[in-house]
């Protein structure tokens, strides 16, 4: 039906001039099928690694919804990439460990063991594709070295509150959401801030170099959003020292997720959450660009974990600090 409209459409054009259009559209039509995601319904999407190939995202192809970019789950441990881990015996992950309840050591449990959400699914990840829960090896990158760490080979993938962005897919391949938060102001409670507004002018902020936080107060500041004398020029490794500079009275807010500003603010009870988050962000697992099936069986497990297991985790190490009735209370919708 639609081919016939097409055709009756075309007969004033010129025969030549209209199947040349003609065509085209069909070109166009059939190159964006690829690109279409599969269902979130649980299937191992077995059907092997040319799907994979033809998804891999690029900024360009964003559409400002990297959270969508990420190819179909699959069960299927034929791929380069998994097979090499699991012969290795074990999976080697970027983690943070000073960050409260996500992935940090906490001196009063015996032996130090790294823990917190971003730690359980990492351990998830290990337990589905490895066998256990303890094939994991955890290296401590600070946030501007995430990326770098991944493309050098240094490990397999990052859990480490990490951002989807337009801008890192041309960088690195991200597996589907596994939790949703957004930008918020950190300030002591005795300040004037009342979160990400006029009330910042003439302030020193502060954010962790390569962080989206950082990023966004750039982009606003040059835009007119954010007053052109908040002075942003004070940048950190780590999203912890922001904290440390708050405590010194170094720099005046801090800008960052909301569920890390959260976790912050559970640390020290003369700081508090200002305002509401201004933007939607969606935390992924990093990985190579290359390892495509390792993306597709991470995305698998993903499936399952965000069903049973993710609302366990959540109410264990951040509903203390974010409420169960957070918007990020839930697992990202599929």
């Amino acid at each position: 039906m639609i081919g016939r409209r097409l055709r009756a459409s075309l007969k004033g054009w010129g025969g030549v001039s209209a199947m040349l259009v003609a065509c085209a559209l069909a070109l166009v039509f059939a190159l964006s099928l690829p690109l279409a995601r599969a269902s979130r319904d649980g299937s191992t999407g077995t059907g092997g690694q040319g799907l994979a190939e033809a998804t891999q995202a690029k900024a360009d192809d964003c559409g400002g919804h990297p959270e969508r970019m990420s190819p179909p789950p699959s069960g299927d441990e034929s791929g380069p990439k998994v097979r090499d881990i699991i012969r290795r015996g074990y999976l080697s992950v970027g983690v943070d460990q000073n960050s409260y309840r996500w992935g940090y050591r906490d001196p009063n449990n015996r032996g130090g063991d790294l823990e917190g959400f971003d730690i359980d699914l990492a351990r998830e990840i290990a337990r589905r594709i490895i066998g256990s829960p303890n094939a994991v090896r955890f290296h401590a990158i600070p946030t501007n070295q995430r990326i770098p760490a991944i493309k050098s080979g240094q490990v397999d993938m990052v859990v480490r509150t990490m951002t989807i962005t337009c801008d890192r897919l041309d960088e690195v391949a991200f597996s589907d959401p596994y939790f949703v938060t957004g930008q918020q102001v950190l300030a002591p409670k005795a300040s004037g801030i009342t979160g990400y507004d006029k009330s910042l002018a003439g302030r020193r902020i502060c954010s962790a170099a390569g962080s989206t936080a950082n990023t966004r107060l750039i982009e606003d500041r040059k835009s007119g959003r954010l007053a052109a004398s908040a002075d942003i020029s004070t940048t950190v490794p780590n999203q912890l020292d922001c904290l440390v500079r708050l405590q010194l009275g170094e720099v005046d807010a801090v800008v960052t997720d909301g569920a890390l500003a959260a976790s912050q603010a559970a640390q020290d009870p003369t700081v508090q959450l200002k305002g509401k988050p201004f933007t939607t962000e969606y935390y992924g697992v990093a990985m190579n660009k290359e390892a495509v099936d390792l993306v597709r069986r991470v995305n698998q497990v993903l499936v399952d974990y965000l069903g049973s297991g993710w609302q366990t985790s959540y109410t264990k190490w951040l509903s203390p600090t974010l409420g169960p009735d957070s918007a990020s209370a839930r697992p990202p919708a599929s």
